[in-house]
């Protein structure tokens, strides 16, 4: 026996429009999870890296979140300014430290020979071709330096900056370039 009222020609309707209400909200459900679902797995597919998650002692950041929007957009809250004396502290332990040697990173044998052999050549397919590896092992032990010089407050983003770096830390003269 079915459950209909002849009565209320309205009813189908009705009931028609509820289990398509019904639909909708599932496969947007479904939507949302398998869209968490693929954010997680392409999180988990990021190559770690020295220096991604690394945590500063001297200043904390001012900010700390406080929700997300639609889309993995995060909200922060009103940053806290930095005290005077906190930056005057900051100031000085910067300006003694200098006058010290500047820390050297802990760089492979192979990195050094990468970081060296792209200085001289004009592409990171040639530094491949030349020491006959791929040009994703290239660009990971290249990223693998930067990050390394990044932790010792000595950033690198860019090729010249690691031109200087590798001067400065007496990787390749001068006179090779």
């Amino acid at each position: 026996m079915t459950a209909t009222a002849p009565w209320n020609p309205q009813y189908r309707a009705q009931e028609e429009a509820r289990r398509v209400e019904e639909a909708a909200r599932r496969r947007a459900a479904e939507s949302a999870r398998r869209r968490q679902e693929a954010l997680a797995n392409l999180a988990a597919r990021r190559m770690a890296v020295p220096g991604q998650h690394r945590a500063t002692a001297d200043l904390e950041f001012a900010a700390r979140p406080i929700g997300r929007l639609p889309g993995g957009v995060v909200i922060f809250e009103r940053p806290q300014t930095v005290e005077a004396d906190v930056i005057e502290a900051e100031t000085a332990r910067l300006g003694e430290s200098a006058d010290l040697e500047l820390p050297r990173p802990s760089l492979t044998a192979r990195e050094v020979e990468v970081l060296r052999t792209w200085l001289l050549l004009d592409s990171k397919p040639a530094v491949a071709a030349d020491l006959g590896i791929s040009l994703g092992t290239v660009n990971t032990h290249l990223t693998r330096i930067r990050a390394k010089y990044a932790d010792l407050g000595r950033p690198a983003p860019t090729k010249a900056g690691l031109v200087a770096r590798a001067v400065q830390d007496e990787l390749i003269s001068l006179e090779e370039l």
